[in-house]
């Protein structure tokens, strides 16, 4: 899933997927450092752990589906309170100066925070 605005280019993708010319900034934004990769081969431009839902939250979504709207909700609460407000302007400041994707390690990525924090940073802040 990749979010859209007429202001920016935000995608989303597994950090595990090959990095593409067109992927502009590349930020990770998981809290946890994806298992079997090297930080070297991430071809990060940064990792924002400040954008991640808590580690609270993660484990109780446990990325089931049908806990995801409830889950994307809270998500979004979290994501209107600092650290997380200072990540969401770093994050947009990133896509005004071009594409951004952002990065998760998660199987699913269209029912992930990366799908509710791409949504997010598309709306006005």
């Amino acid at each position: 899933m990749a979010g859209k605005s007429p202001h920016a280019d935000i995608r989303v993708r597994r950090v595990y997927d090959p990095a593409e010319p067109s992927d502009g900034a590349r930020v990770l934004i998981d809290r946890l450092w994806p298992r079997g990769l090297s930080k070297a081969d991430a071809l990060l431009t940064e990792w924002c752990k400040d954008a991640a839902p808590s580690t609270e939250l993660r484990r109780w979504y446990g990325h089931r589906g049908e806990l995801f709207e409830r889950f994307a909700e809270s998500y979004r609460d979290e994501l209107a309170r600092d650290p997380a407000q200072a990540a969401l302007r770093h994050l947009r400041e990133l896509a005004g100066e071009g594409p951004l994707t952002l990065l998760t390690a998660t199987k699913d990525a269209a029912r992930s925070h990366a799908a509710v924090l791409a949504e997010v940073l598309c709306e006005a802040p």
